[in-house]
């Protein structure tokens, strides 16, 4: 096992800063309308604090929902935003020592706390904090777990939308604050990952496997921030044995551990598992006895396994059995949304960006719309999705669609010529596998190119962790507009 202690030291340099005073009135926040930064206004505004700050693009519908809460919102950064002299300074881990504001923060002595600090120090205290931590399915997850909370009106924060509320976060006025937390690093003055802040009495991980690579170096570097979370769990950890990785986490833990998964040895698994319209019908089991059935409106094997967890966290905090429900559930924004269609041609949004994430959502689209043909368009925007390290990964990832479309990365600042895609070769690789694939240098020409393929039927799954230049829109327009 290895302990935070030991992490290279780019990840433990922590910059000396102010503390904030005891009581907290005015808070910034630099990068206000960031998915995250803006769900962590709205929970502040919410709890009585004067919230302002400023971001480099001010726009809907952030920028409306902040407006809404009267929260002062500056377009583009200046030092000047400081003069009134907040309290608390929160930085996002976007910003480099150099960024205008935060330069300006730290020069001015303003006291600064990372967003999982201020999340933890202003909504953690007093509550009991559940966090949904792994490398894939964790916003669905963690959506779950609020859902089948939800007669005990839990406060929280996903690092999402939830379809059907439009929120990302809530006060709630129950015991529980139930976290996604991330292992991405907190801020240039402390590359810890941000789970590690959130003090979890019970946590789950639900998947392991590098990423963010820009971060950590190695598997080993990624492994160790997940044990080190491990080892900070008090109550319940639960962990999904169908992965190793996870599974081998308990060896880290002090605290009790419960498993889930699709293995008959599984505390929390699933029995007769069938797919229908409407979504996967199971029947819950907790420790080999059946407890009740389930129909889950969503769809592939790795929502199940989302369920499963969501279920075992839930029954670990003492939710009756007979109580967990998936009614009225509808899912996540950008997990397989469907963004309208028109011509009889399905145009679906999802977030997916690491190989693994884009095969299992290939696979669950298959499952929801199994007559139709599925063409899988992609943008690898991220620092990790456009590493070469993951080319062999993302080649087996298209298979079953009948056609992929990828957008060429973009050529960074800080990329290494080395270590890039080779978006070329990988589209090559891809159509050997039986699967056509094109690459095209942007957006309007693969939109193009899209437009004089797309059938009657079709279902096109457009995927990134991006806005891909609003993609989606365009081709549902230029559908419309050709009819």
């Amino acid at each position: 096992m290895r302990s935070l202690s030991e992490f290279p030291d780019s990840h433990l340099r922590i910059f000396d800063r102010p503390a904030p005073p005891v009581e907290l009135r005015d808070i910034y926040l630099i990068g206000i309308c960031g998915t995250g930064m803006g769900s962590l206004a709205g929970l502040l505004r919410l709890s009585g604090y004067h919230v302002r700050g400023a971001d480099a693009g001010v726009y809907p519908p952030m920028s409306t929902h902040l407006a809404a809460l009267d929260i002062a919102v500056w377009e583009g950064y200046d030092a000047a935003h400081l003069d009134y002299g907040p309290d608390l300074v929160v930085v996002g881990n976007a910003c480099t020592p150099t960024h205008v504001e935060a330069a300006a923060a730290r020069e001015r002595g303003l006291p600064q706390l990372s967003f999982p600090e201020t999340l933890a120090r202003c909504f953690l205290n007093d509550r009991r904090s559940l966090v949904v931590a792994g490398t894939h399915g964790k916003t669905t997850t963690t959506s779950l777990l609020i859902h089948l909370l939800r007669n005990q009106d839990p406060g929280f924060l996903v690092g999402g939308i939830i379809a059907g509320q439009d929120v990302s976060y809530g006060l709630g006025s129950g015991p529980h604050f139930v976290v996604e937390g991330d292992e991405y690093d907190s801020a240039y003055f402390d590359k810890q990952p941000k789970f590690m802040h959130y003090r979890p009495q019970a946590a789950l991980v639900t998947s392991m496997e590098l990423d963010h690579t820009d971060i950590y170096r190695s598997f080993d570097e990624y492994q160790a921030a997940f044990e080190a979370f491990a080892a900070l769990v008090t109550d319940t950890l639960v962990l999904c044995d169908d992965d190793t990785q996870v599974i081998a986490l308990a060896h880290a833990a002090r605290a009790a551990v419960t498993t889930y998964g699709l293995r008959p040895t599984s505390n929390v698994s699933a029995t007769n598992v069938s797919i229908f319209a409407e979504g996967t019908r199971f029947t819950l089991t907790v420790d080999g006895a059946p407890v009740q059935d389930f129909l889950l409106p969503l769809f592939g094997r790795h929502n199940l396994l989302n369920a499963l967890g969501a279920c075992s966290l839930a029954l670990a905090e003492g939710v009756p059995a007979h109580t967990l429900s998936f009614d009225g559930y509808e899912g996540m924004r950008r997990r397989l949304e469907v963004v309208g269609e028109q011509r009889g041609i399905l145009v679906v949004d999802d977030f997916a960006h690491h190989p693994t994430a884009v095969r299992a959502t290939i696979q669950a689209a298959r499952e929801r719309w199994p007559t139709r043909r599925l063409i899988a368009v992609f943008e690898p925007r991220t620092n990790t999705s456009r590493r070469k390290v993951f080319e062999a990964a993302y080649a087996e990832a298209f298979d079953g669609a009948a056609l992929a479309l990828i957008s060429a990365p973009p050529f960074r600042h800080n990329d290494d010529p080395a270590q890039f895609m080779d978006v070329d070769e990988l589209a090559q690789t891809i159509s050997r596998r039986n699967t056509p694939a094109q690459v095209f240098p942007g957006s309007t020409q693969l939109l193009t190119a899209l437009l004089d393929c797309v059938q009657v039927h079709d279902t096109v799954l457009i995927m990134s962790n991006g806005s891909f230049d609003g993609l989606h829109r365009r081709l549902l327009a230029a559908l419309r507009n050709s009819e």
